[in-house]
């Protein structure tokens, strides 16, 4: 009887593991090949050809693929998070394709009813904002490395990676990605006459590092060359231009 039930056991872990499945990204990685190194008003950055990916449908393609697939499927938090993250970019890269051309995506919103709140796509059979998939869905699972992967589409944006994000390799993209953005001196963080300045991400969502040691532990984290000492001692000035190839 105890040889059974663990027959039993061992065969229902074995069905939740072939159960588990992550989302097909092939569509996202081939729309992600049009994100290439380059420049934008003085900052250093990962640009994208909007104007190919308009005319190609890889965006919509991608967003067809998430807006239908099971959330149930996933399982664990890397699953869930490598999902969530590249859903967010997604989403985001879709709004200014919906609306392009446009030189920022704040200027798909206004004043009182900004881009961030706007319906931006469907998610697990629910019409979601970038708002909500950001603040209600990714920030609670408690990762302070989501705010150097997700992409608002703009220029001080971290940049947005040239792979999809997956379970199996999510904390060494993470780890790469909060390198890539703080070793930037033009969104990322730079020492100017011996002060400290960095992403104004890092004011937003202040809160969101305190379990990495506070903003300044996070930034030590992935600057070893920094003093432990060293304190923020202002913010970069924030550029909303959106993140495009410019020809």
């Amino acid at each position: 009887m105890k040889h059974l039930i663990a027959a039993v056991f061992i065969g229902l872990l074995f069905t939740n593991h072939v159960m588990a499945k992550e989302a097909d990204w092939s569509d996202y990685a081939k729309a992600l090949e049009l994100v290439r190194s380059g420049k934008k008003n003085g900052t250093f950055l990962a640009v994208v050809d909007y104007a190919a990916l308009k005319q190609n449908g890889q965006i919509e393609k991608a967003y067809q693929k998430i807006s239908q697939f099971d959330v149930n499927q996933l399982q664990g938090h890397d699953e869930k998070l490598a999902f969530y993250i590249n859903a967010y970019n997604i989403l985001a890269l879709k709004m200014v394709l919906d609306h392009w051309p446009q030189k920022s995506i704040k200027d798909i919103g206004s004043f009182f009813s900004p881009v961030w709140k706007k319906e931006a796509g469907i998610i697990a059979g629910k019409m979601v904002s970038l708002d909500y998939v950001e603040n209600k869905i990714i920030r609670p699972m408690g990762e302070p490395r989501i705010h150097v992967a997700i992409v608002c589409a703009s220029v001080s944006c971290p940049d947005l990676r040239n792979e999809p994000y997956t379970a199996a390799k999510l904390n060494q993209q993470l780890n790469d990605q909060a390198k890539i953005f703080l070793a930037n001196n033009k969104k990322g963080m730079v020492i100017q006459q011996g002060e400290l300045k960095v992403s104004k991400i890092f004011k937003w969502f202040k809160q969101d590092f305190d379990r990495a040691g506070g903003v300044e532990g996070f930034i030590r984290d992935y600057r070893t060359d920094l003093a432990g000492s060293t304190k923020v001692d202002d913010y970069l000035d924030y550029d909303w231009a959106v993140n495009a190839l410019e020809k």
